[in-house]
């Protein structure tokens, strides 16, 4: 249920498995249209619940584990993509974090630190006569990380599931779920094995509807910029980048020169109600501008001949997860936090495994089987959601303010996996 990356890349896994298996994928629009589709191309090794965090809630083994299995992930996307003969723009580029503020420098500094103790990472610490973007002490540069074009990705890999011989019924509505079937609006499927791969619009559907919160997240492409602005701000081809703020922000450097930007800013909506009007935001898409302006004071009067959003999938502890329940052949994953790009790939290859009855080690990483809380009933999710963005925007101005780090994003750290 779902024809985005969660859905593809596992039917993709289990028909390499078991090519003799009948999958047939049901997607209310078409296929990747979703945050499959829409995302800023970051194929990383992002996990929402930090390791820390996962530390503190499965063990360190199990932590490390789901580290390892990440990282090594974005190199799994680049080589499937490419088995597969799609087209996707894959450059393994690696991500550049700056620090714009001598709070966001402490903060990058301990984030080395830590990942050196963790032994996983080959995060590097890059000094300000590396980095270009204004007011910046220094950056972080991680190299697992992939620029992507994800439709590209998503609508490659669905032609290819096709080919494989599974269907995709697009324009179809799920409705409902129990075990052996599936009612859509267009009549029902009879399945030994139903997954969920729903990720934000499981929101829209009465028994899923509390499990995840459609959170907006909007973007912009410029015009190709020349080569000439692209050294002055430092950024090679594949490379994607950010800076240290609380208010997430991304971008990338296109395959044709283009900044796709995008960040967070977008409210919450009541009810947790998925509309198209929501994709657009012109104050949120003016903001972006002006936050790369500000970002690299040396880019010139910027077209924007693009702009879109969508929502992404947010559990209620910002831990994503893949369930399997074999007595009833129910299965799920998702909850990426806008981290899925190549977490999609990793949620496939365990549930190909779960229901091929494989044990492997991606079958006993520690969010197999994990089950987050509900969110809240209304008004108290519109509430809660829509006061942790004003509490990140706060969170900034707060440590501009004082130059040391903030006590608003502290004690938010425990509400969103940190």
């Amino acid at each position: 249920m779902g024809a985005g990356l969660t859905g593809l890349w596992t039917a993709h896994e289990l028909l390499k498995r078991e090519p003799s298996l009948r999958v047939t994928l049901l997607e209310k629009n078409i296929a990747g249209f979703g945050a499959s589709g829409r995302n800023g191309g970051w194929c990383s090794a992002l996990f929402p619940a930090s390791t820390r965090s996962l530390e503190k809630q499965h063990g360190r083994d199990a932590a490390l584990a789901m580290r390892r299995a990440m990282v090594s992930t974005v190199d799994e996307v680049g080589a499937a993509a490419a088995a597969a003969g799609i087209d996707c723009d894959y450059a393994r580029g690696g991500t550049v974090v700056f620090a714009r503020s001598d709070t966001q420098w402490r903060a990058a500094q301990h984030e080395v630190d830590e990942a050196r103790g963790y032994g996983v990472d080959a995060l590097e610490l890059w000094g300000a006569e590396r980095v270009y973007a204004r007011d910046a002490r220094g950056a972080v540069y991680d190299p697992a990380c992939a620029r992507v074009h994800p439709a590209a990705l998503v609508r490659g890999l669905a032609r290819v599931v096709e080919q494989q011989g599974a269907v995709i019924h697009e324009h179809t509505t799920v409705e409902k779920w129990t075990p052996g079937a599936v009612q859509t609006d267009r009549g029902s499927v009879r399945a030994r094995h139903i997954v969920a791969a729903l990720e934000g619009y499981g929101a829209t559907i009465a028994q899923t509807k509390r499990r995840v919160l459609p959170l907006y997240s909007l973007m912009v492409a410029t015009q190709p910029l020349d080569d000439a602005v692209w050294d002055a701000m430092g950024i090679a081809h594949g490379q994607t980048f950010a800076d240290g703020r609380h208010l997430v922000i991304y971008g990338q450097r296109t395959a044709d020169n283009r900044i796709a930007f995008g960040g967070r800013g977008a409210r919450y909506h009541w009810g947790s109600a998925i509309r198209p009007e929501y994709d657009r935001v012109e104050r949120v898409f003016d903001h972006l501008v002006a936050t790369l302006h500000d970002l690299f004071p040396q880019l010139p009067a910027l077209e924007i001949e693009h702009a879109w959003g969508g929502p992404l999938g947010v559990p209620r502890d910002w831990h994503a997860s893949v369930t399997y329940d074999p007595a009833t052949g129910l299965g799920s994953a998702g909850g990426y936090v806008g981290d899925g790009l190549s977490t999609t790939n990793l949620a496939g290859r365990t549930l190909a495994d779960l229901i091929t009855r494989r044990d492997t080690e991606l079958t006993r990483l520690p969010w197999v089987g994990h089950r987050s809380p509900s969110w809240e009933p209304e008004p108290l999710r519109f509430v809660g959601a829509n006061a942790g963005l004003v509490a990140m925007t706060a969170a900034d101005a707060e440590e501009r303010i004082t130059g040391r780090s903030s006590l608003i994003a502290r004690a938010m750290s425990g509400l969103i996996g940190h």
